[in-house]
């Protein structure tokens, strides 16, 4: 096998949730720092690799993909079977679900007051939409909490998945934010665990968003 590259800036939280998992798995990988603001993407020798222009790309050797998502999928079932991906099937089915739900329906949510409060971004800074978006991330987020307070160790059972790692860079974000929110204890106890791996320290430091 040769070396992994992934295309990608850290701080994207996407890119990131693909080093997590490559952390986790023990692989060597290179990376390429790809994604403004240091290095566009939308040159043909990018695009050519994801012709969304977006990043993380991972690249083994004659095979590439993109969907941050997607490559934690491949990485588990490629390098990872029964240690980011269970052997069993409904097991793996809640894997799946918990992964469809962060981009579907948490990461949406939280948009707009990410932007605004976290980034300054220009044109991020209407207080209706703010309130908006975080009543909205709150939420989602007490579904989460519901379902971490049933005793759950991890999103699909007892052993850490790769929704864990999708999930843990998705709430980080939760925890930093600079804004009045509302207490989810069994989420924090849920965040702790995943910041006392060793990737995952290294993923959710506080340097990154």
């Amino acid at each position: 096998m040769g070396m992994l590259r992934v295309l990608g800036r850290v701080t994207s939280i996407n890119v990131r949730k693909v080093l997590w998992a490559l952390d986790e798995l023990g692989l060597n990988y290179s990376r390429e720092d790809w994604g403004l603001p240091n290095r566009d993407p939308k040159v043909p020798e990018f695009l050519a690799l994801n012709p969304n222009g977006q990043v993380p790309v991972l690249v083994d050797g004659d095979f590439s993909m993109w969907e941050s998502n997607a490559i934690l999928v491949y990485l588990a079932e490629r390098y990872g079977m029964g240690v980011l991906f269970s052997d069993d099937v409904r097991t793996r089915a809640t894997t799946l679900q918990w992964l469809g739900w962060q981009v579907s329906d948490l990461n949406p949510a939280w948009m707009y007051a990410v932007l605004a409060l976290q980034r300054k971004a220009p044109g991020y800074d209407d207080p209706e939409r703010i309130a908006e978006s975080l009543a909205r991330w709150t939420a989602r987020m007490d579904i989460l909490e519901g379902e971490l307070a049933k005793g759950r160790t991890f999103l699909a059972g007892n052993s850490f998945s790769i929704a864990d790692i999708a999930m843990g860079l998705s709430i980080h974000r939760w925890f930093r934010l600079p804004a009045e929110k509302k207490a989810m204890p069994a989420t924090q106890e849920y965040y702790e665990r995943l910041l006392g791996r060793e990737a995952g320290a290294r993923w959710m430091s506080a340097e990154t968003p």
